[in-house]
Formats: C-alpha cells, sequence, structure tokens
C-alpha cells in the first residue's frame, strides 16, 4: 500500500507539473506601467509613456515626460524602461480552443455534421485548457475568435479570451457574425508526388446558391416578426445579420467568388459583410472598397496562387488594400497551432509595402477589432478600454525581439509558463548535467 501511495503521488506530482497554469486572479490594485515605448495601436507610439489601469480597466495613457502623475502608495508601479508595452494582439478566424490534436478526434470540435447550420456556437466548444492557447498568449495574442468549420453556413464566431476557467468567463463577445463558405466555382487540390494544383469545377454549385438564397430569404423573413413562436433555432440565429449585430464572414479567395457574394448578401439585406481568405482581393479592390467591404486575409507566408503572380504578393497585398482605403486585418485562419506567429505577419506586411510599422501593428490589433466589432473595448491603449495588453523586451513584430515578458488580461496579470517553456528546461537540464 505505502508503494501504492508513492506511486499515486509521484504521478499527480507529474501531472501538476504539465497542467496550464491557473486563470489569473481579478485584478486587485493599480497598476502603473512607466517608462516604456506605449505602441497604442491607432499608429501613435508615446516614447516615455505610463499606462495606468485599475479593475481591468485603463484609466490613463499619458507621456511621462510632459505629464506627472501623482501615484501613491497605493499604486503598484512596474518600471518597464526599455521595453515596449502593446495592446493585445487579435487573432480572428481561428480554431485555437476547438481543436488540439487534428489525428485524434475526440479533441477535435470545430465543426459539426450537416450543410446549413447557422445555430451552432462556437463557443460553448472553447476549451480554456487547451495547451495551445498559452503558447500563442506568450507570443502576445491575447484574444482569439473561436470559428466554426465545415458546411456551406458553419455556425457563429465568438471573440474569446486567452485566460478564463471556462468559455462563459473567457466570452468577449459572443455570436459575433455567421461564417458562410461561398460555393466556388472550381475547388483546388494540390499534387504531392509532382507538386501540381488541379482545378475541379464544382457541378453542384447551383444547387448550393439556390438553397443558401433560400435559407436567407426565410431568415429575413423571419427576422423581421419580433418574439416569434415557436422559435426556428436556425433562423433565430441569424436575425442579428438583418438588424446590423452581426457579421456575415464570408470565405471566398477568387475575385469573382468575392463580388458574387457580397452582391448576394446585400441583395438579402445583409447589413455587415467580412471577406475572409481574399487570395484575389486585389484584383477586386476597387469593388470592396466602394461597397465598404472589409477583409480578413490569410497566412501571407505562403506562395501565390498564380503562376504569373509576383512570388512576394502575399507578402504585399495588406498594403494594396490598406492603400485603396479596404479596412484590412490578418489571421492565421485553419493553422491553430501556429497562431503564435499572427505577429510576425504583420512584421512582413511591414517589410513589403507597408512602410510605417505602426500601420502594419493595426492589422493584428485596431483592426482586427473593428472588423470584429470589439473596437470599443480593445485593439488600442486608450482610456476606458479594457487592460488587455503585454510588455515585450522588444519589437514585438520582429521574431527575434519579440519576447513577451507580462501580459495583462482585463487588468489581470497571467502566469507566463505554456508546455514549450517547460519541454526547453526539460530538455535545457538534460544537455546541461552532460
Amino acid at each position: 500500500m505505502k508503494k501504492l501511495f508513492i506511486s499515486i503521488l509521484t504521478l499527480a506530482s507529474l501531472t501538476g507539473y504539465a497542467q496550464n497554469p491557473a486563470p489569473a486572479k481579478p485584478q486587485a490594485k493599480t497598476i502603473a506601467l512607466t517608462g516604456g515605448t506605449v505602441h497604442v495601436g491607432n499608429g501613435q507610439v508615446i516614447q516615455n509613456g505610463i499606462v495606468l489601469f485599475d479593475k481591468g480597466v485603463i484609466t490613463n495613457v499619458v507621456d511621462g515626460t510632459l505629464v506627472k502623475l501623482n501615484l501613491s502608495n497605493d499604486v503598484e508601479v512596474i518600471d518597464v524602461a526599455g521595453k515596449h508595452v502593446y495592446p493585445g494582439l487579435i487573432s480572428p478566424a481561428s480554431t485555437v480552443g476547438l481543436q488540439e490534436f487534428a489525428s485524434v478526434r475526440a479533441t477535435v470540435d470545430m465543426r459539426e455534421i450537416g450543410i446549413l447550420n447557422p445555430n451552432i456556437r462556437a463557443l460553448i466548444a472553447y476549451n480554456t485548457d487547451s495547451e495551445i492557447i498559452p503558447t500563442i498568449r506568450n507570443n502576445g495574442v491575447l484574444l482569439t475568435q473561436a470559428t466554426p468549420q465545415g458546411g456551406t453556413v458553419s455556425g457563429s464566431s465568438s471573440v474569446m479570451m486567452t485566460d478564463g476557467w471556462n468559455w462563459e468567463d473567457a466570452a468577449l463577445k459572443k455570436d459575433d457574425g455567421i461564417w458562410l463558405n461561398w460555393p466556388t466555382y472550381f475547388s483546388r487540390s494540390f499534387n504531392f508526388e509532382d507538386f501540381t494544383v488541379t482545378l475541379r469545377r464544382d457541378e453542384k454549385r447551383n444547387e448550393a446558391i439556390a438553397a443558401l438564397k433560400a435559407t436567407f430569404a426565410d431568415a429575413k423573413a423571419y427576422s423581421a416578426v419580433k418574439n416569434q413562436t415557436p422559435m426556428n433555432l436556425k433562423l433565430e440565429a441569424m436575425r442579428g445579420l438583418f438588424s446590423g449585430a452581426q457579421n456575415l464572414y464570408v470565405r471566398a479567395d477568387y475575385g469573382k467568388d468575392i463580388i458574387e457574394a457580397v452582391n448576394f448578401a446585400k441583395s438579402m439585406g445583409v447589413q455587415k459583410v467580412v471577406i475572409v481568405g481574399g487570395e484575389e482581393a486585389n484584383r477586386v479592390v476597387t469593388f470592396l472598397k466602394e461597397n465598404n467591404v472589409p477583409v480578413i486575409l490569410s497566412a501571407l507566408h505562403r506562395l501565390p496562387n498564380r503562376e504569373d503572380e509576383d512570388v512576394d504578393l502575399p507578402y504585399r497585398m495588406p498594403g494594396i488594400l490598406q492603400k485603396a482605403g479596404v479596412l484590412v486585418g490578418l489571421s492565421y485562419a485553419e493553422e491553430w497551432w501556429r497562431t503564435r506567429n499572427l505577429p510576425f505577419l504583420a512584421g512582413t506586411a511591414a517589410g513589403f509595402g507597408i512602410t510605417d510599422r505602426e500601420e502594419a501593428l493595426k492589422l493584428v490589433t485596431s483592426n482586427n477589432a473593428k472588423i470584429l466589432g470589439v473596437d470599443n473595448a480593445v485593439g488600442t491603449l486608450e482610456k476606458g478600454k479594457h487592460a488587455t495588453l503585454f510588455v515585450s523586451a522588444g519589437d514585438a513584430l520582429d521574431m527575434r525581439t519579440n519576447v513577451v515578458e507580462q501580459v495583462f488580461i482585463q487588468g489581470r496579470k497571467v502566469n507566463l509558463d505554456d508546455r514549450h517553456k517547460r519541454l526547453y528546461k526539460t530538455y535545457k537540464d538534460k544537455f546541461e548535467q552532460k
């Protein structure tokens, strides 16, 4: 029995070591970050800034060389001189928290069977215990959009914080929009044997669009009646599309598909449309600007899809859209485990067309906040907004200097332990012993 008891204790200690840190406790006292370079997130930089926050809300952001704050003994002053303070980065169109291991079905909960599922809510599947979450948090990604996949209408997404005991705690904005996979003219497949791309015509495209028209027409008629009895869950979930309370996120890449999808949404009375993916958004940039349609681009670190396109076109895409006046944000789409690299996409954009690094920063902060409809709370470091921010030893958009040292989510100081750090320490200790 004694040996069994010791074995159980040993196993428990190993399990505890491997677990994620507990969610942070609520902010107990006022905190002032002083002396650092404050990147507000709206293009403004304060070289010797002071960020003051209390009860999870920013109460002041000032230039320390111009304004002297009388900080009482009740304020916890944290000197961040020589470091950089950023608003929490926002990762849209993400499956972080919805899947852990792609090859283990029990850990994948991002899609439902069926074609038209507007009533499916991704937030209830958001797993706050995911070991992926701390790894993205350690690169400054403090907010993620839990996004459903599959079908033609996948369901509704929600904006989640990367700290919380459960999805109820982590939810920042519930059911912010409905996701639509626009039926394409062609589907694309890649042959790994000869590295060729094959296009195949979608024979069921017209049938899929007809079903979409019928569903959206029913939803629009349903939305015109308040307090419907009995309630239709599918149509009820789409009510916000016609009042402007929700976005319609449309996954579309080809220029013709983008135009057709936007025109379809407008004709159905949808108030807010967002294009996600947008690999050929540069070909229809005037159309996007005229229709005031934002674009969330997928990962830029890829090759172009056409042989006659410039090899650096994906890198230049954010600059092309931004210069044309289109509101553009960046995402890592379905690459949930690589979402930690989101800030480096903005860094790439800064080297290819967007000359101002603060404008590049907006691609993953204030721009994404505006697109997702959470800019009243996050996206910039301004008075009255959530104290969701981080301190980096260097430029957060550069993988060589992005060293996140402190993270605050709604003023809560987050433990920065994660699986990557634990494994690093384990093997570092192993080889140092030799």
